[in-house]
């Protein structure tokens, strides 16, 4: 999680320096910047009508350019950034969708239960045409939807009843505002009554009514008042300006942010006297002020701060946030931390994929479980104040210059999203070529596997767990083997839940038996060294007679095996098979007999008292092929065979939870063998 919470600081560090490259870039080639200030009046009346459409200025009566111009030096100061935005927005000929309503329950649960957004719905009644025309209506439509406004049309012919009760017995056009200034208020619907069915009438009709709920003031004395009193509302946003109405962006905004921010509109349209302007700070015309309870601040004085709907909304949604921008940011950015799985994980394509949808469903699982408890605390009012010490902090740190180069980069890849990703997956592409090369720098096969081999692998897995159920050494039932009793695997299948643990657990290999070998006599060194000496040219003879006696023994134990027919059937179904180079035993000798090859000198005879009784007696590890030495430490596994202990426990740890010797699991109990008689000579002289 760290290693990926890593790559996607460092994706948005390179994003970071990336946009400033652009930025490089476009002064290089035009002398420019985004912050750079544009002169109205070096701009084309086509230019200057589009940057009023933007910020939601009628200019229907005005047929000069320089009343034009004039009205948008009146609504605000227009920088580059603004000017390339609104461009770029226009010759865009992408078509905005319109809903169409299906009924009653439709209409009221997308515009009379919409709380925060304004909805203009065209009515068409029964056996009438609409009331805007196609054309015109396509037109509104993408006008408006530019502030947030969503449009549909409900037809009569489909809930005539519902039209009836409302009295929509003819055409006509409704919009839905919220009726109060609270969150989540009551919304009231507005019929158009207007004669004249154009654009720029019926866009003028909804910015009034818009308006009309922003808190308007006219002169110096009420703005006096307004400016000392305090209220429920900690962030206010002021606009003084020379206009008949504020702009339909401004107005927009205000029902976004209905209970969060307060939008006032000082119209200076008639003062005579500005001192008080200046003497809180306003020394120009139109000007844009964020009064919060750590101070003032200017807005349009850092980096792409434009007079325009995405611009402010960024800055507010970043100064005021809501629990529901906080969950989306979370949201955003651990889906991106979680998709860098798909570039870390080396291997099959399949393996990229699947191991990425896991990290996705254990990342958002995780994300909306955290969120429950977060959202809880929220609700308790003894955390207000908790809640008001992070609203301060994050007002500091967001009204930052480096905060706005963010909210400025985060505009730019928002509107360029082809950008986002091909950068996003170049940032990925470098991940991976660099994690290939460390893994195979440390011999990795895994970078190697195919599709064919990793599914063959994860079957063999998945299997393993479906035959060998994972359960603790003490508590397994020695009653219930899963190889006798194929109840288990119906209950296997009667809860799917258990096929999903994971790895089988080591804890056990702490419990099994463990004892020290010690022998009968033992010789000092001295005399161990001094007969060395004289037993050296002896070797190689008496290592070719202890191999042809040892393999006598051998011949001998198979006969007697194959010659007794009242233990044949047990014999064959419990024998195992020892690794050892020259030895096998049979499972009824578990009590008194010896499985491995020990050394013949009395001396060396090994102390079988000290063993546990199901254990089987042998004096050589079948894992390292060294006999045992007295005083070393030895491990014993259920089915009775014994090694030494560092050698068993780093075969176990492998992974290889089963006897190198028969195969039986190590984590598993086995089923104590009938007592049979033993054969003569249990001990070896």
């Amino acid at each position: 999680m760290w290693l990926k919470l890593f790559f996607l600081l460092l994706y948005f560090l390179v994003l970071f320096v990336l946009a400033r490259f652009f930025e490089a870039i476009v002064w290089y080639e035009t002398g420019i910047f985004a912050t750079q200030l544009v002169d109205p009046v070096a701009l084309s009346f086509k230019k200057l009508k589009t940057i009023l459409e933007c910020r939601g200025l009628g200019y229907s009566g005005l047929p000069e350019k320089k009343d034009v111009r004039e009205l948008v030096e009146k609504s605000g100061d227009l920088m580059e950034g603004e000017l390339y935005s609104a461009l770029k927005e226009e010759e865009a000929s992408e078509s905005v969708s319109s809903t169409n309503f299906s009924g009653e329950m439709h209409f009221y649960e997308l515009v009379e239960d919409t709380k925060d957004g304004i909805w203009l719905v065209q009515v068409i009644a029964n056996d009438r045409s609409p009331l805007v025309g196609k054309i015109h209506w396509e037109k509104m439509v993408k006008k408006v939807s530019r502030f947030g406004i969503r449009t549909g049309t409900f037809n009569c012919s489909s809930d005539p009843r519902y039209c009836r009760r409302r009295g929509w017995v003819r055409s006509t056009l409704i919009m839905s505002v919220p009726q109060t200034s609270t969150s989540k208020g009551k919304v009231m619907l507005k019929e158009y009554s207007g004669r004249k069915i154009e654009v720029e009438h019926i866009f003028k009709w909804i910015t009034a009514h818009a308006a009309s709920r922003i808190k308007t003031i006219y002169d110096a004395e009420h703005l006096k008042e307004e400016w000392n009193k305090s209220d429920q509302y900690w962030v206010k946003i002021y606009l003084f300006a020379n206009l008949d109405q504020p702009p339909a962006f401004f107005s927009a905004l205000s029902i976004k942010f209905t209970g969060r921010v307060e939008f006032i509109f000082v119209n200076v349209e008639n003062w005579d006297n500005k001192s008080y302007m200046t003497d809180i700070g306003i020394y120009s015309m139109p000007s844009y002020i964020l009064r919060t309870p750590e101070g003032i601040y200017r807005y349009g004085n850092h980096t792409g701060e434009f007079i325009s709907l995405q611009a402010m909304d960024s800055f507010l949604r970043s100064v005021q946030p809501e629990v529901n921008d906080l969950f989306v940011l979370s949201l955003v950015l651990v889906n991106l931390m979680a998709w860098m799985d798909l570039f870390i994980t080396q291997g099959a394509t399949i393996k990229r994929f699947v191991v990425l949808i896991s990290t996705l469903g254990t990342y958002n699982s995780l994300l909306i479980i955290s969120w429950l408890p977060v959202l809880g605390f929220l609700q308790l009012p003894y955390l207000d104040s908790f809640y008001e010490y992070s609203l301060k902090l994050l007002r500091y740190s967001n009204t930052t210059t480096l905060a706005s180069w963010v909210r400025a980069d985060w505009m730019f890849y928002s509107s360029h999203p082809a950008l986002f990703l091909s950068t996003y997956l170049g940032h990925g592409l470098l991940i991976d070529y660099f994690e290939k090369k460390r893994r195979r720098n440390n011999n990795n096969d895994e970078v190697n596997a195919n599709n064919l081999e990793w599914l063959s692998s994860l079957w063999d897995w998945y299997t393993s767990y479906l035959f060998h159920p994972i359960t603790s050494f003490q508590n397994f039932p020695v009653e219930s083997d899963w190889d006798e009793d194929p109840d288990l695997f119906l209950e296997r299948l009667a809860f799917p839940d258990l096929w999903l643990h994971p790895l089988i657990p080591t804890d056990y290999i702490k419990n099994l038996p463990m004892w020290r070998f010690k022998c009968l006599g033992v010789q000092s060194e001295e005399e161990m060294s001094e007969g060395s000496q004289d037993t050296e040219h002896d070797s190689d003879s008496e290592s070719t007679d202890t191999l042809s006696s040892e393999k006598e023994v051998f011949e001998e134990k198979q006969s007697i095996v194959h010659s007794s027919p009242g233990r044949t059937s047990h014999s064959d179904a419990e024998a195992c098979s020892c690794a050892s180079k020259y030895c096998q035993t049979t499972a009824y000798e578990r009590k008194g007999r010896s499985y491995g090859s020990y050394s013949s000198n009395e001396d060396m005879e090994p102390d079988w008292l000290t063993w546990p009784a199901d254990m089987l007696h042998c004096t050589e590890c079948v894992v390292c092929l060294e006999n045992f030495e007295n005083g070393c430490l030895l491990m014993g596994l259920p089915c009775g065979h014994v090694f030494h202990q560092n050698c068993i426990v780093m075969w176990l740890a492998g992974g290889r939870h089963c006897c190198p010797v028969c195969r039986w699991p190590s984590y598993k109990k086995k089923q104590p063998y009938a007592q049979h008689q033993s054969l003569s000579n249990d001990v070896p002289s």
